[in-house]
C-alpha cells in the first residue's frame, strides 16, 4: 500500500490578498455606478410613500442644507486647486493630494442630500424634480469617473498631461458644475412653491 505525500498545508495568513478598490477598474466603478442608480431609485420611490412631521421636515431641510454645504463647498475647493494647477500656481501633484482628501467630504454631502431630499417630499410628478434627480444621478456618475481620471492623473505623475487627459480632466470639472449649480437652482425655485 502507498502512500502519497500530502501537501503542505498553507494558513490563510501565509497567502497575501490584494483588496479591490473602487477605483481599481472599470468594472468596479461600473458595479458602483448600477448600485448608486438602484439606490437613487430607491430613494425616489421611498419619497413616494414616505410623509414625516413638521419637525422632522424642519430638520430635513437643516441637514439637507447643510449637506449642500459640505458637498458643494468641497466640489468648489477642488476645482480651485485644479485652476491653481492649470494656472502654474501649484503642481499637480499639489493639486491631486490636496483634491484627494476632498472626497470623503463630497460624497458626504452628496448622501446626506440624497437621504434628507427623501423626506423633504419631492413633487416627483414635476419636470423640474425630474431634471434635478437627473442632475443628481449625472453628477454622482461623474463623481464615480473622477476617481478613475484622479488615479490616472497620480500614476502620469510631474510629467505634462497629454491633451485628452486635460480635456477628460475639464470635462468631469464643467460638467460637475452644470449638475451641481443645476440642481441648486432647481432646489431654490421649487423651495419658492
Amino acid at each position: 500500500m502507498s502512500v502519497l505525500p500530502s501537501e503542505p498545508s498553507v494558513s490563510p495568513q501565509a497567502v497575501p490578498t490584494q483588496r479591490v478598490g473602487l477605483y481599481d477598474t472599470w468594472w468596479t466603478v461600473g458595479a458602483a455606478a448600477l448600485a448608486a442608480c438602484l439606490a437613487l431609485s430607491a430613494c425616489a420611490r421611498i419619497s413616494l410613500h414616505l410623509r414625516v412631521d413638521a419637525a422632522l421636515h424642519s430638520a430635513a431641510l437643516f441637514v439637507h442644507l447643510a449637506s449642500l454645504v459640505l458637498g458643494f463647498g468641497a466640489v468648489l475647493v477642488a476645482d480651485y486647486y485644479a485652476l491653481l494647477c492649470l494656472t502654474g500656481r501649484c503642481t499637480l501633484r499639489d493639486a491631486l493630494n490636496s483634491t484627494a482628501h476632498l472626497h470623503i467630504p463630497i460624497w458626504t454631502g452628496l448622501a446626506g442630500l440624497v437621504a434628507s431630499g427623501v423626506m423633504l417630499h419631492p413633487d416627483l410628478g414635476s419636470t423640474l424634480t425630474r431634471i434635478k434627480l437627473g442632475l443628481v444621478l449625472v453628477l454622482t456618475l461623474n463623481g464615480l469617473q473622477t476617481g478613475l481620471l484622479n488615479r490616472r492623473m497620480t500614476q502620469q505623475g510631474t510629467a505634462a498631461l497629454t491633451p485628452r487627459l486635460l480635456a477628460r480632466g475639464a470635462a468631469t470639472a464643467l460638467v460637475s458644475q452644470v449638475c451641481w449649480w443645476g440642481a441648486v437652482v432647481i432646489g431654490f425655485r421649487n423651495s419658492q412653491r
